[in-house]
């Protein structure tokens, strides 16, 4: 059976999607709960994603979840306790609903580690963001990046680039873990 990687990148604003298959990235899309009347909580939030995970069920057969690990700890001037605490809560219940819609339990993987599992080089002072960004625009010419006026990548555009790396890391890893 051929293994199709399921990659997240969970965040309570916009979720990075990607399906991989033998490196094919099958789908890569992003789903965005900003909308505060919309999603007035993390519950109305994990419903939406609850849907979208059933969708992806009923279309493929996954057989391995990733997803990015999220934040630990405080670094001065991102993100405080209480974001970090909101965004755990939410990556536990959104992890909780892919274990139940899947039967797959996700595997865990840190952003670092998954940037240089597929091969993205980040030297220290490097936009992690955008070394990400050149390297989906390099390597994978079919995933369309939309921007702003101003020349920036449009919402969810680098969630998805992220949910990528984060499939891809995937791929190596269950890889490498079926030879072994």
């Amino acid at each position: 059976m051929k293994q199709k990687i399921l990659g997240l990148d969970i965040s309570t604003s916009i979720t990075g999607v990607t399906i991989i298959e033998q490196g094919q990235i099958i789908e890569a899309s992003y789903w965005d709960t900003r909308n505060k009347r919309k999603f007035p909580s993390l519950y109305e939030k994990a419903d939406l994603l609850q849907q979208e995970l059933w969708n992806i069920k009923s279309r493929y057969n996954i057989t391995d979840i990733y997803i990015e690990q999220s934040l630990q700890s405080f670094r001065s001037g991102f993100s405080s306790a209480k974001t970090l605490s909101t965004l755990a809560r939410f990556n536990g219940i959104v992890s909780w609903n892919c274990y139940k819609t899947f039967d797959i339990k996700p595997n865990m993987i840190a952003a670092s580690s998954a940037r240089k599992l597929a091969g993205v080089g980040i030297r220290r002072g490097d936009n992690a963001k955008q070394k990400v960004l050149e390297f989906i625009l390099d390597k994978y010419p079919q995933i369309t990046i939309e921007y702003t006026k101003h020349e920036n990548p449009k919402p969810g555009m680098l969630d998805m680039c992220d949910s990528i790396i984060i499939a891809l890391a995937g791929e190596k890893i269950a890889r490498e873990d079926k030879i072994t």
